[in-house]
């Protein structure tokens, strides 16, 4: 994770963005007391988006964990895909 002020965020906007965009950081602008903006990459975003869906609903919380469960518990196997 990445900080930095408002100041120097506008003096190096190119550098600080290619950072997040490439290295899958999230930068944090302060911007006084208590306030702030997140930035981070369209490919970070739309994860916590679809992670975030999933997890609204219970069904597929309880299955989510049920398969965390099956594979910390070692019930879980692989199969091989069809071509």
């Amino acid at each position: 994770m990445l900080t930095t002020t408002l100041s120097d965020f506008r003096k190096d906007i190119k550098r600080y963005l290619d950072k997040v965009t490439q290295n899958f950081e999230t930068l944090i602008i302060n911007r006084g007391k208590d306030s702030g903006v997140v930035i981070m990459s369209l490919d970070e975003y739309n994860s916590l988006s679809a992670t975030h869906h999933e997890l609204t609903s219970k069904t597929n919380e309880e299955r989510l964990d049920s398969a965390v469960s099956k594979f910390k518990d070692k019930r879980s196997f692989e199969k091989d895909l069809l071509d």
